[in-house]
C-alpha cells in the first residue's frame, strides 16, 4: 500500500493526487520546521537584546525606588561612621530632608529633588556609590587621621583642587593673616577652616575627598564667594551635595525661563502691569552679559563655557542668571589642554561650543579658543529671543531692529581682537538699557543694571 490508502493501479488518478498530497505534506513539514527554527532564533536574539538594553540603559533609568535606596544606603554608611557632612544628621536622623522625586540619572550622575528644612534643594553626586570614589591615599598608611594637621588637610585639598580644575600652582596671596589656601578650603568645606585641637576624622577626610573628585562640586565651591552667577552649594553628606533649587530654562519656552515669580529689587511696590514680559527678558539678557563679562575678566584665568543651552541656566527671583550645570566649564589652562589635539581640518578642533583652528603645518589644533562665550550666547540664547518672529509687530521698531543687527553681528564674529569683543558687549548693553527705559521701567530699576560695578577678584591656587 502507498500512502493515501490506495493500492497500485486502483483509481490511478486518485492515487496520483494522494501521492502529490503526501509529497506536499513532507515539503511543508520541512519548511515549517525551518520557519519555526528561524522564529525561535529571532525571538532569542530579541530577548537577549532587551536584556542588554535593560542592563546598559534601563538599569540607570531614573526611578523613585532606586533613588530612595541610594539615600538609604548613604544613611547606613553614616550610621556606620564611614561618611559625614553638615546635612547628614538632618537627612538620616532628624528627618528634615524630605525626598520629592528623581530628576535624572545621566552617565552615572544622580540628581534628586528634595526639601531641606522646608526649602527646595537639589541633591547631586557624580557616582551612585560612595565606594566608587578613590580614597585619600594617605589614609592607607595610617590607622587614624591623628597625624594630619589642619595645614596638612589644606595642602592635600588644594592639590586636589588644582588637579581637578587644571590650574597651575601659583603663589598664594596672604589674606588677613591667613594664607590663600585657608580661604580656598573654606569655600570647599562650607565654613571657615580654623586650626582646631582635635584632628579630622577618617569620615570627614573620606567625605571631603569624594566631593573633591566631582569637578562640578569643586567648581561651585571655589566660586561660592566670588560669583553670583553660579548655583549655591548649601551642604553635603558623604558624596552627595545639595545646591539651591532653581527652575532651569527650556528651549521650547519662547521666554526660556518661567517669569511667574520674579521679584526685582526696588520695583516690588509697582504694579505688575508695568513689568511687560519683554522688559523682563531684556533685564535677563543684561544679566547674561554681566555673567559673560564676569567670567572673562574677574578671575585669574578666563572661564570658558563649552555647553551653552537654556537647560544649563536658571534665574533667581531678582532675574540674575545662574549657571546650574557646569560640567563643561573650564578655566583657561585646562581649556588649552582640551583644545590642543591632533587635527586634519578645523572640524577636528571643535569641542562642543568651544572651538579653535587647525594648523595645517603642525596638524595640531590651536590651544587658544577662537570663538567666545559672548558669541555663543548671542547665537544660542539671544537670536531666538529677539527674532522678528517672536517680536511680531514690534520687530520693526528702530531699537528692536538695532538690537537684532547687533545680535546677528555678535553671533557671526570669529576670531577678533579683545577690544572688538569689548565694543560688541558694550553695544548690546547700551541697546538693552535703552529698550528698558523706552519700555517704561523706572529710573531706579534701569539704573540698577546700567553701569553695574565689577568686583575684580583673583582665584589663587
Amino acid at each position: 500500500m502507498l500512502p493515501g490508502g490506495l493500492a497500485p493501479g486502483v483509481g490511478g488518478r486518485g492515487g496520483g493526487l494522494g501521492l502529490l498530497r503526501w509529497l506536499g505534506l513532507r515539503l511543508w513539514s520541512r519548511r515549517g520546521t525551518l520557519v519555526f527554527a528561524l522564529l525561535w532564533f529571532g525571538s532569542w536574539l530579541f530577548l537577549n537584546g532587551l536584556v542588554l538594553v535593560h542592563r546598559s540603559i534601563l538599569s540607570d533609568f531614573c526611578t523613585d525606588d532606586k533613588s530612595k535606596r541610594i539615600l538609604q544606603r548613604l544613611c547606613l554608611e553614616f550610621g556606620e561612621g564611614s561618611v559625614t557632612g553638615d546635612m547628614c544628621s538632618d537627612l538620616c536622623v532628624l528627618g528634615l530632608v524630605k525626598y520629592k522625586r528623581c530628576l535624572y540619572y545621566e552617565n552615572g550622575k544622580k540628581v534628586i529633588e528634595a526639601r531641606w528644612r522646608g526649602n527646595p534643594i537639589i541633591l547631586k553626586s557624580k557616582l551612585e556609590n560612595f565606594s566608587s570614589y578613590e580614597p585619600l591615599g594617605i589614609l592607607d598608611y595610617q590607622d587614624t587621621a591623628e597625624e594630619l594637621s589642619a595645614l596638612d588637610v589644606v595642602f592635600y585639598a588644594t592639590m586636589e583642587v588644582r588637579n581637578s580644575l587644571g590650574i597651575a600652582e601659583e603663589d598664594d596671596d596672604e589674606e588677613g593673616g591667613g594664607g590663600g589656601n585657608n580661604s580656598s578650603l573654606a569655600r570647599l568645606w562650607g565654613k571657615k577652616l580654623k586650626i582646631r585641637d582635635k584632628s579630622y576624622s577618617r569620615a570627614e577626610l573620606s567625605s571631603l575627598w569624594s566631593l573633591l573628585q566631582q569637578e562640578e562640586y569643586t567648581f561651585l565651591r571655589v566660586l561660592q564667594d566670588l560669583s553670583t552667577h553660579v548655583a549655591k552649594v548649601l551642604g553635603s553628606c558623604g558624596h552627595f551635595y545639595a545646591v539651591e533649587y532653581l527652575s532651569a530654562g527650556h528651549a521650547w519656552d519662547q521666554n526660556i525661563f518661567s517669569l511667574d515669580e520674579v521679584a526685582v529689587p526696588g520695583l516690588q511696590d509697582q504694579s505688575r502691569a508695568r513689568w511687560a514680559v519683554r522688559e523682563m527678558v531684556h533685564r535677563i539678557a543684561l544679566s547674561f552679559l554681566d555673567m559673560v563679562w564676569h567670567f572673562d575678566h574677574d578671575f585669574t584665568h578666563k572661564l570658558h563655557l563649552c555647553d551653552i543651552k537654556p537647560e544649563n541656566f536658571a534665574i533667581r527671583k531678582d532675574l540674575t542668571v545662574v549657571a546650574i550645570d557646569v560640567d563643561m566649564a573650564f578655566f583657561e589652562p585646562k581649556m588649552k589642554d582640551i583644545l590642543e589635539q591632533n587635527c586634519s581640518s578645523d572640524d577636528d578642533c571643535n569641542f562642543f561650543d568651544c572651538s579653535s583652528r587647525c594648523d595645517p603645518v603642525r596638524r595640531r589644533c590651536s590651544p587658544h579658543r577662537g570663538n567666545s562665550n559672548l558669541q555663543v550666547i548671542c547665537e544660542k540664547i539671544f537670536r531666538p529671543w529677539f527674532s522678528p518672529t517672536l517680536l511680531g509687530a514690534k520687530a520693526g521698531l528702530p531699537l528692536q531692529v538695532e538690537l537684532q543687527r547687533a545680535v546677528q553681528e555678535c553671533s557671526e564674529t570669529g576670531e577678533e581682537p579683545e577690544e572688538n569683543r569689548k565694543n560688541t558687549h558694550q553695544r548690546l548693553v547700551s541697546i538693552l538699557n535703552r529698550l528698558i527705559q523706552e519700555g517704561g521701567a523706572s529710573g531706579e530699576g534701569g539704573g540698577a543694571w546700567e553701569g553695574k560695578d565689577h568686583v575684580h577678584t583673583a582665584l589663587n591656587f
